[in-house]
């Protein structure tokens, strides 16, 4: 029922400031204190994953793995098409639980435990999301906050099998900040860091010689670190290619994935924050990263990705680096590959640690990841 009587002008400007002084907000977003360990909450946006909208990560984020563009290439690592590509598979899982999880903010403090269930997932699939609360304590440096895991698993819609899971960590603001810190020690929150810069010189250590594989396959990986073996020398390098932060990584990709979060479109909110502006979704960076990793070797199947660390926000204008160190190689996988993959004779496993870093060569993403990589033969 509509009063049409109603003499006000609710647009003239006065009028409306007086008004949103007395309206109540309707929040979004879900404050620490309604988390429960054992909680499983299933989220009700869900995302059809198109080759359009994979294309579209993919190519924003320099990820031109020819078996996710060409028929041919696909055909030839054993899928039946092109399929969706890894990296915007765990997007597309995370960006739809942003809403229930972490919309009312806090700093990302990590991933681990990335999982793949399944050696492909095709255009077409309808993908439905769900978390469950493994930790909940508080902040050791901030009384403002709590710190929250979950576990997540994108799943098909339709039968309902697992596609990928991983376990991530937030601080969550509380309803009612605590009075003190809980009698614990300020800067015990896991060790990570929390988007706040340090001057700290930590003690370098590092090896004598940095080695480059002489290739892009198995065989180059493994024989560089048996070149290094028994001596001061490790596998690292650094790749090429940098990508700037435009609008279409800022806003547009996560806004794609469904990721509400206002830390990446709300620049009004974001004004008053320690980046004074929007942030770009880790994930986003990470791609970036790992695409210049994956244009420097031949990746037949992604495995998994552990120890995900965000060390510094990412805004406009930055541009993403990436650094590679190779952490060991084995012919016979180590950890469970993903349903359907048989690697035997076309692939080896080899462990890496990446890390993402900007124009001022500052860290700002680091972690594991398990891949085959293929046999030159």
């Amino acid at each position: 029922m509509t009063d049409d009587t109603d003499p006000t002008d609710w647009t003239d400007p006065e009028t409306f400031r007086a008004a949103l002084d007395r309206a109540e907000t309707r929040e979004k977003g879900t404050y620490f204190e309604a988390f429960a360990e054992g909680d499983r909450i299933e989220h009700d946006p869900g995302i059809r994953l198109s080759r359009a909208g994979n294309e579209r990560w993919m190519s924003q984020t320099l990820n031109h793995d020819p078996a996710f563009w060409r028929t041919d290439a696909a055909a030839e690592w054993g899928y039946d098409e092109p399929p969706i590509h890894p990296d915007y598979l765990l997007a597309a899982t995370m960006g739809p639980s942003v809403e229930d999880l972490s919309e009312k903010g806090g700093y990302f403090l990590g991933r681990t435990d990335v999982r793949y269930r399944a050696d492909a997932v095709y255009p077409g699939t309808e993908l439905r999301v769900d978390s469950t609360v493994i930790e909940t304590r508080a902040s050791g440096s901030r009384p403002e906050y709590g710190i929250v895991t979950w576990e997540t698993t994108g799943r098909d819609a339709e039968t309902g099998d697992a596609l990928v899971s991983y376990r991530r960590t937030n601080m969550i603001p509380r309803r009612e900040p605590l009075e003190t810190d809980g009698g614990q020690t300020a800067g015990t929150d896991g060790g990570q860091t929390t988007g706040e810069r340090t001057d700290a010189d930590p003690e370098l250590g590092l090896p004598d010689t940095l080695l480059t594989p002489d290739g892009q396959h198995f065989e180059d990986f493994r024989a560089a670190l048996d070149d290094a073996d028994g001596r001061d020398a490790a596998v690292a390098y650094r790749h090429e290619r940098g990508r700037t932060i435009d609008d279409a990584l800022l806003a547009g990709l996560p806004l794609s994935t469904l990721n509400t979060a206002k830390q990446h479109h709300d620049a009004a909110t974001m004004a008053d924050s320690p980046s004074g502006e929007p942030v770009v979704y880790g994930d986003v960076t990470r791609s970036i990263a790992l695409g210049h990793a994956r244009s420097d070797e031949r990746t037949y199947r992604e495995v998994g990705y552990d120890d995900e660390r965000f060390h510094d926000f990412v805004i406009a204008g930055d541009t993403i680096y990436g650094f590679t160190r190779v952490l060991g190689a084995s012919e016979t996988p180590t950890v469970e590959l993903p349903s359907g993959v048989d690697a035997t004779g076309a692939a080896g496993e080899v462990r890496f640690q990446h890390v993402a870093f900007n124009q001022d060569e500052e860290p700002v993403y680091s972690g594991t990841r398990t891949a085959l990589i293929e046999t030159r033969d």
